[in-house]
């Protein structure tokens, strides 16, 4: 029977944290709707909304352990107590498996957009910096300001690398992209790039030079248990 749920408690050791956020990011990445994963934590799907949609939302700490648990994840992903914590502390598992990926897998997983990290050199050596990303026409596009470190890519040969790291269960994936960077300044091509590419840096400001890597190799990694 499903879990009703009307006035939950606050929870003061979990910092609860943009947890609404998390949860619908994760079930989307899990390819589950709002209903099926209400339903694998016995809860009402109308007390999911209310924790997806309210950031004041305060679940109980059984509440938490059933989500994290049907997303595959941990209480502490789920309400960022990581999130100012570099990736990949924990061991390990036994039996864990590096796996090659050919280019159309790493295609798939380095997406339409997201965060990346790009290589660069510069007078005091190489430097890698992210950047918010899409892949339009088969090239990595962003944007940024004229003087910024990324702004270097033009005309250098650069690197530009994905990854995506679970610590719940000590498994994830990296692709890694080899290519020149080309400053866009063509008004059709910089048009089609605001129009289908991811445009809103998370670092704000006016970043009004696009740039794009277009690819000469593309390989990546995945470790499975």
């Amino acid at each position: 029977m499903a879990e009703q749920h009307t006035a939950p408690g606050p929870v003061r050791e979990i910092p609860v944290g943009d947890l609404g956020r998390r949860l619908a990011l994760r079930r989307t990445q899990l390819g589950l709707t709002r209903e099926e994963t209400a339903a694998r934590a016995g809860m009402a799907t109308g007390y999911l909304r209310h924790l997806e949609e309210h950031p004041e939302a305060a679940p109980s700490a059984g509440t938490l352990l059933r989500l994290a648990g049907v997303l595959q994840t941990t209480v502490t992903e789920l309400t960022g107590g990581n999130a100012e914590r570099p990736p990949g502390p924990g061991r390990a598992v036994r039996g864990a498996r590096l796996h090659r990926l050919d280019a159309e897998a790493c295609w798939a997983l380095l997406g339409t957009h997201g965060v990346g990290r790009i290589a660069v050199p510069t007078a005091d050596g190489p430097s890698i910096v992210p950047v918010n990303y899409s892949v339009v026409d088969g090239c990595v596009a962003f944007r940024t300001e004229p003087h910024a470190t990324p702004a270097r890519a033009a005309g250098r040969r650069v690197a530009f690398e994905v990854d995506r790291i679970d610590e719940a269960f000590s498994r994830g994936w990296s692709v890694l992209v080899r290519g020149t960077g080309r400053t866009v300044t063509g008004p059709d091509e910089v048009r089609r790039l605001a129009e289908r590419a991811y445009g809103e840096p998370w670092a704000g400001g006016r970043r009004p030079l696009w740039l794009r890597i277009d690819v000469t190799g593309i390989s990546g990694r995945r470790i499975t248990a």
